[in-house]
């Protein structure tokens, strides 16, 4: 077990240093999913509402409008129960990480779409919350697995060069969006 964490590390830590160099940016996101053959799936579930999805969202080279539907119902602001529809892009880089860790483990999905209103009440409560957050447009979710540190996570979310990737280790999660490529945390 402990050899098979180290070459996922070491395994890791190479896709990390090659996709440095990659262009256009989401290609390498793409690249990644590119093995899952002519499907796109994605694995949630919510620890706030108790539900799970798992769903193919992409095939044969389309977005399935269907699928991308309950995406949105999904990661809904479960404070406030309002949807938007999520940027597929911030599905592919949650779906390509997953895909870099080699787990089958849905996501515990902390935080998807976030009101005006919520992300201003977050702000008060917290610095570590943006003005203008990602999570108010559809393209960032709060993530977390039972199976991967959350270094590995952040590792995986980063070479795929496809947007920002937050680490907040002391909470136990990774912050995935698909605005500009970028990083911070410990």
């Amino acid at each position: 077990m402990t050899m098979d964490l180290i070459s996922r590390r070491g395994l890791l830590g190479a896709f990390a240093a090659t996709s440095v160099a990659a262009a256009p940016v989401m290609a390498n996101a793409f690249g990644f999913l590119r093995g899952a053959g002519d499907m796109r799936r994605v694995r949630m579930y919510s620890g706030r509402t108790g539900e799970s999805i798992d769903t193919v969202y992409w095939v044969d080279g389309k977005y399935i409008r269907e699928a991308l539907n309950e995406i949105n119902v999904f990661m809904r602001d479960w404070r406030t129960g309002e949807a938007i529809g999520m940027d597929p892009r911030m599905i592919d880089v949650a779906a390509a990480s997953s895909r870099l860790m080699q787990t089958n483990e849905p996501y515990m999905m902390l935080s998807g779409y976030r009101s005006p209103r919520t992300n201003a009440m977050l702000r008060r409560q917290s610095s570590g919350v943006a003005r203008n957050s990602l999570h108010m447009t559809g393209k960032a979710a709060d993530l977390r697995l039972k199976s991967r540190s959350v270094a590995q996570m952040y590792q995986a979310a980063v070479a795929c060069r496809a947007g920002g990737v937050g680490r907040y280790s002391g909470s136990n999660f990774v912050h995935m969006d698909c605005g500009p490529v970028r990083t911070w945390g410990r």
